[in-house]
């Protein structure tokens, strides 16, 4: 009986503390955004983050694309040849990339190189003091910190997206042309065909949804975080980590608004 009961009580203190960091997380969220209808705005810092993430990731999303693509066809083609359905490759490659694989694996690799960048940087400033120093300047940390990179990620996602989607299609293309033996313009008039708005739509508010969650994630495990050098590492890979599952989560509820029947 008593077993059951610390069972238990580890099983409730376990979902209170996730309850008050959901909490904390969602008021976080509601002050960084608060501040974006409060001017002043610092457009230097959100034009600075705004680059570091929508040019210098687009070499590792463009490449993740590119061979995800590749890939998805080659396995695609391996797949229907046993039932004869080669010519569903080009409709596979077309929306698996834009409905899902483009605004997803963009925003794991967003986040694994900019989601870890902000908590480092955030948290290294927090245990050095920095975060202080800058309410003593009259610098409202959350106006300065955290709310340029929420709108830089959450403007920056979609346009990586964006590219992923056509390198995407482009990797499918080049090995059912070049490889599995398709007729370019067959291949082409397969993918238009099947190709729907709402398609690039849905992949698009993925991604939006993806770059706010990782720079809220990144932001938050860094202003949050406590104990030095250690405390900053630990603060780093938690946000890695909770935005990765946060995105593979919200990529369901998405999919479940727009594509349930």
């Amino acid at each position: 009986m008593n077993r059951l009961l610390d069972a238990l009580a580890l099983v409730g203190r376990g979902l209170i503390g996730a309850c008050r960091t959901l909490g904390d997380v969602a008021i976080f969220a509601a002050v960084g955004l608060s501040h974006l209808v409060r001017p002043p705005f610092h457009f230097r810092q959100f034009w600075r983050h705004f680059v570091e993430i929508a040019y210098f990731s687009l070499p590792v999303v463009a490449l993740t694309a590119l061979f995800t693509g590749m890939v998805l066809a080659l396995q695609s083609f391996t797949g229907f040849s046993r039932f004869n359905a080669e010519s569903a490759i080009a409709s596979v490659v077309v929306l698996s990339v834009t409905r899902e694989l483009g605004p997803v694996l963009a925003a794991l690799m967003v986040a694994g190189r900019i989601g870890a960048a902000m908590a480092a940087e955030i948290g290294t400033m927090r245990v050095t003091d920095q975060v202080d120093a800058l309410t003593t300047l009259s610098t409202d940390p959350m106006k300065y910190l955290v709310t340029p990179r929420l709108v830089a990620a959450t403007l920056a996602m979609p346009l990586l997206v964006i590219v992923a989607n056509i390198l995407g299609v482009l990797g499918g293309f080049l090995i059912g042309t070049v490889k599995l033996g398709f007729v370019a313009q067959t291949y082409l008039d397969n993918t238009w065909d099947v190709l729907e708005v709402m398609d690039v739509v849905s992949g698009l508010v993925k991604a939006a949804v993806f770059g706010f969650v990782i720079a809220l994630m990144g932001s938050w495990c860094g202003y949050n975080s406590r104990g030095g050098a250690q405390g900053v590492g630990q603060a780093t890979t938690a946000a890695v980590v909770a935005s990765s599952i946060l995105i593979l989560a919200l990529d369901y509820v998405i999919t479940e608004a727009f594509f349930s029947r």
